[in-house]
């Protein structure tokens, strides 16, 4: 069979036309798919592991090039930059994105994470929100950590402007600075957060699972465009890998302590306790959820009054390609 012939076949299962001078038609293949894998994403590590896209692209001659993120922020980064094709990311830190001029599509959900929290040392007299007022709280701009911290000042009544915000690169570097004592707070992610609570005693003084935005599977807009037919198979692969993590938790959890180096104790706190991999379709919860980041940050002044988020919401989401299934 024809690589043609096999796109027709996939087009036709996907309800899709393909027509002479299409772009699906006229475009040429891809000499390499480009895809991020991220602790944070604990399915993409073990994709990573069992060659599932390598597989499913070998008889393309397409190779697959991994490149790790550290955070949304980065990943958001090489997808402007055109340096990945695929990136993960939280669902709240792709919609600002996307309304900052970032041209790429959310197409898949890899988790329902419980991720972000706000933290404090063990000794902190820091209990509630309300006492961030004043102190210096460490966090990566544009990550869904950061996010959830402006949404948490803001339902107290308080914003960015009654903290001393410590921008860091790196999320390991804000929890670093936690327990060395530089700063007061700490918008947290796993693998980190749950790290520092284990080892140093690091306590979650704010939690609000419902804040968390969705683990997100962006595209470049413009690879999107030129390679429509590669996304369903790329998706097909992370199907592959998401279904294959809830049957073997065991594997996974030793392919995230063999990449971090991390204690099972603190992959279990993560994985088993924060991590919720059950879905896969982005639609109407994915859609909810991001919007209300999105309004919310809006009226903190996050997003300028004049951005209709419901419509960049509806821009950033394209859900035709996955069928949900557990």
């Amino acid at each position: 069979m024809t690589a043609f012939d096999r796109r027709l076949l996939l087009g036709a299962a996907l309800g899709l036309t393909f027509l002479p001078g299409s772009s699906l038609w006229a475009a040429d293949k891809p000499t390499e798919i480009r895809i991020d894998w991220a602790t944070y994403n604990p399915v993409s590590m073990l994709l990573k592991q069992k060659g599932y896209l390598e597989k499913e692209f070998a008889r393309d001659a397409i190779a697959v090039r991994w490149v790790q993120t550290n955070s949304s922020a980065n990943a958001l980064q090489f997808l402007n930059a055109g340096s990945i094709d695929f990136g993960s990311t939280a669902g709240s830190a792709a919609l600002v994105a996307r309304i900052n001029g970032n041209p790429i599509k959310s197409v898949y959900v890899y988790s329902r994470p419980e991720w972000t929290a706000l933290v404090t040392t063990r000794d902190s007299k820091i209990n509630k929100v309300e006492d961030l007022k004043g102190k210096k709280v460490a966090m990566v701009r544009g990550t869904d950590p950061h996010i959830f911290l402006v949404r948490a000042l803001f339902s107290v009544g308080l914003t960015d402007k009654d903290i001393t915000p410590v921008l860091v690169q790196q999320h390991a570097d804000g929890g670093n600075l936690l327990i060395r004592g530089d700063v007061d707070a700490w918008a947290g992610l796993d693998p980190m957060m749950a790290q520092h609570e284990i080892k140093d005693g690091a306590r979650l003084f704010y939690r609000n699972p419902a804040a968390n935005t969705w683990g997100i599977l962006n595209v470049r807009e413009e690879f999107a465009k030129d390679h429509a037919d590669i996304i369903p198979r790329v998706l097909a692969a992370y199907e592959e890998a998401r279904k294959y993590a809830l049957a073997h938790y065991d594997e996974l959890k030793q392919i995230f302590i063999g990449v971090t180096k991390l204690d099972g104790d603190v992959v279990d706190k993560q994985l088993k306790e924060r991590t919720e991999l059950t879905h896969n379709k982005i639609g109407a919860p994915q859609r909810e959820s991001i919007l209300e980041a999105g309004i919310a940050l809006q009226k903190a002044g996050v997003i300028g009054p004049s951005v209709d988020v419901k419509k960049a919401v509806d821009d950033l989401i394209d859900d035709h390609y996955v069928t949900a299934s557990n």
